[in-house]
């Protein structure tokens, strides 16, 4: 638990015990957890907009030391009566970003491959780029991405225009603040794979 919760928690604590009233303890105790959920809220997941897009919790995962690729993730909400298309990603960290789709083909082969028109999100739709099909790569990383620590980059729409956005960092393995997108597409295998993907240029 952060320290500003526990600094919460004691303040409302402190006088709790000498409250004699039944009221007046659940009083304290009600605005004690509204008052945990607000300040950690925001440690579980954030969001954008864009025009009638949603952008919630873009995501990233630490990676190995030496590692030249780092993947992004989020997902994408489009609220208007018209499709729009996610056409470029930046971020701060790395010297070019793409958009990529993982998939198995008829043969069972996993397969990865960068999308040139980047991905549609249908009009009412809703659209994961998660570990395992649409995601974004980070290449030439000037620094690895570090757990706990957020990046900043950019997400253009065709009709939505661009957003800033900031990028979470969880664990090596991460699943997105527990959304359970993993899928059993590990961090090793994703980067094993990327890494001679990335550097052949795409």
């Amino acid at each position: 638990m952060s320290s500003p919760i526990r600094t919460a928690l004691r303040a409302a604590a402190m006088p709790f015990n000498r409250l004699r009233s039944i009221e007046e303890r659940a009083g304290i105790a009600g605005f004690s957890l509204a008052l945990v959920i607000a300040m950690s809220h925001p440690l579980w997941a954030h969001g954008y907009e864009a025009g009638d897009i949603e952008i919630d919790h873009p995501w990233s995962r630490a990676t190995p030391e030496g590692a030249r690729v780092a993947a992004g993730y989020l997902t994408l909400r489009n609220d208007g009566n018209e499709a729009d298309r996610l056409v470029a990603v930046t971020g701060e960290i790395a010297g070019r970003t793409e958009i990529h789709e993982m998939a198995v083909n008829e043969q069972g082969v996993m397969t990865m491959r960068p999308l040139a028109d980047g991905v549609e999100i249908p009009a009412g739709g809703v659209v994961e780029l998660k570990p395992g099909g649409f995601h974004i790569m980070f290449l030439d990383l000037s620094e690895a991405p570090r757990e706990g620590v957020s990046f900043s980059g950019t997400l253009t729409f065709q009709n939505a225009g661009t957003v800033e956005v900031e990028f979470a960092v969880e664990a090596i393995g991460g699943s997105g603040s527990g959304s359970g997108h993993d899928h059993g597409h590990g961090e090793s295998h994703d980067h094993g794979t990327h890494e001679g993907h990335g550097s052949h240029g795409g």
